[in-house]
């Protein structure tokens, strides 16, 4: 079944407000821009907010706020709440926006085709690694557990089972063999929070063995004090995170889209454990990572959307479809309902 947000839900501003977590300063300000992004991103893009208020093009601006499992933040956009800004975890969340009008079609003709933020799917681990988890074959043994956020409503959640799936596939495994991978880390996962953030929660409260999850996200819970380290797979998937302005978006609006792929907030990213998606960017010591001097590695094989899985526009309903308007259910929510794990609606 669809998830959509209800007419009645979005009658008012205030009330999706109210249903997303929004936080708000200078509501009445008429340079007051309204930013929805991802879980992920709360804590990050304070230092960005700040940097950009700095500028001339900032003067005056002021920010409102609203953060969420990805999809569900998308669905909420398209049914009222109010969005100059939106920044998600995946392409078919901005793409939602685009059909449904509010979005302007060419919005990835940019110099990063549309893409703000980037990261690479990891293993998050207990500190010390008690389990001795050092790659993908480890979290289908029998016992280790694994907490990863529910792919129905978070874009972190199909980043991990396509790092998963890739991991079999991109390295001459056949379908069969991917779903059967597949299979066993779902069986081995106890939990599905709504969003990646609620997934670090549940796993930093002392819940499972590994968690799956960006990159930043791990290196945000280290910087937070959790007692957790993480690996970086020999093989793992580039996680894009694409950005907009609707089409009602004010030049302030615009002028701070720019901005997020500048030098400045691309650092103030990389602070924050995110990598560069643009050259040129003093990569500072970054607290909390593997290595703070060197904290985004190379992994040896690293798939990306695009050249392996064939875009989302592909992978999508390869892989997640829900069955929406008679459609064959996707790879992913067939394995769920084998399995009985569909987690957190």
């Amino acid at each position: 079944m669809k998830r959509m947000i209800t007419a009645a839900a979005a009658a008012s501003v205030a009330g999706v407000l109210a249903l997303t977590g929004c936080s708000a300063t200078g509501a009445s300000s008429k340079d007051a821009l309204s930013v929805v992004g991802y879980s992920v991103l709360e804590a990050a893009n304070k230092p960005v907010f700040a940097d950009f208020q700095k500028t001339s093009a900032g003067k005056g601006v002021e920010f409102r706020t609203s953060y969420g499992a990805s999809g569900d933040q998308s669905r909420a956009v398209d049914g009222g709440l109010k969005a100059d800004v939106v920044h998600f975890s995946l392409e078919t969340d901005v793409t939602r926006l685009v059909d449904s009008g509010l979005v302007d079609k060419n919005w990835k003709d940019t110099p990063t085709k549309g893409i703000a933020t980037s990261s690479v799917v990891v293993l998050v681990v207990r500190k010390g690694n008690p389990e001795h988890i050092t790659g993908w074959d480890d979290l289908v043994k029998p016992g280790v557990q694994i907490i990863t956020p529910n792919p129905g409503s978070s874009g972190s959640a199909r980043w991990n089972i396509l790092a998963a799936w890739e991991h079999v596939a991109g390295n001459g495994g056949t379908d069969a063999q991917a779903k059967a991978f597949l299979t066993g880390l779902l069986k081995n996962t106890i939990a599905l929070p709504s969003s990646g953030r609620d997934a670090t929660t549940s796993f930093t409260a002392g819940n499972g063995d590994v968690l799956l999850s960006y990159e930043n996200e791990a290196i945000l819970a280290k910087q937070g004090g959790a007692d957790v380290d993480y690996v970086v797979p020999d093989d793992t998937l580039l996680i894009q995170n694409p950005a907009a302005v609707t089409k009602a978006a004010s030049s302030k609006a615009k002028a701070f889209l720019t901005f997020l792929t500048s030098p400045t907030a691309q650092e103030d990213y990389a602070r924050s454990g995110f990598r560069p998606v643009v050259d040129g960017v003093k990569v500072p010591q970054v607290e909390g990572a593997n290595d703070p001097s060197d904290p985004f590695p190379t992994p040896k094989k690293l798939f990306t959307i695009d050249k392996d899985l064939g875009g989302w526009a592909s992978a999508a309903p390869k892989f997640f479809n829900d069955g929406e308007d008679g459609k064959p259910l996707g790879i992913v929510p067939q394995l769920q309902e084998k399995t009985g794990k569909q987690g957190e609606q």
